[in-house]
């Protein structure tokens, strides 16, 4: 399913909404799950099996023109793959997952915005989508650097609700601006 440039929006902005506002009204669970994430095993397979399927669902539905002829191999390559991490990459594998569903997520968020040139508020969109694309890549890579981050986040309640604030105000833009494309 492909999604419009106004629900893309929408849904990006309602995400950003819900994710500040979750962080604001509800600090201290909010903030107590966040700090757990990086090294949950629950959450880690959880969202690797997620990212396996959405990846099998991608690969089965490849075009000619996208190796498409190849998908038998390429479905085999990659289940063996992601096998693979639950045994060699255990360690932060709910980072290295959410970083793969943010990637599936971008690439809808991105093909809702192609070719509307003639919409210039899709820049709220694209700008932060890509944003997103270079930290999922980054903490792919690195993965305990989420942590760290956090660690960092929460040692002050203030900086939390700092960017908090901040995504809830840009989440409520996005979707207010969505109404307007």
């Amino acid at each position: 399913m492909e999604l419009t440039l106004f629900q893309a929006t929408l849904f990006f902005g309602l995400a950003l909404l819900l994710m500040g506002g979750a962080l604001l009204f509800k600090y201290g669970p909010v903030s107590a799950v966040a700090r757990t994430f990086p090294r949950s095993s629950q959450a880690g397979v959880v969202l690797m099996i997620v990212a396996m399927t959405w990846t099998a669902w991608k690969v089965l539905h490849l075009g000619a023109a996208d190796y498409g002829n190849f998908k038998q191999y390429i479905l085999i390559g990659f289940g063996l793959l992601g096998l693979a991490t639950f045994k060699y990459a255990p360690d932060f594998l709910s980072v290295r997952a959410a970083s793969i569903l943010y990637l599936f997520l971008a690439n809808s968020l991105l093909d809702s915005a192609w070719m509307q040139y003639d919409k210039p508020m899709r820049l709220l969109l694209v700008a932060p989508t890509y944003l997103g694309i270079v930290f999922a890549l980054y903490l792919a890579y690195a993965p305990f650097r989420l942590r760290d981050f956090l660690a960092w986040l929460f040692n002050r309640e203030s900086r939390a609700k700092k960017l908090a604030t901040a995504l809830a105000i840009y989440g409520a833009l996005l979707s207010g601006v969505a109404f307007a494309l």
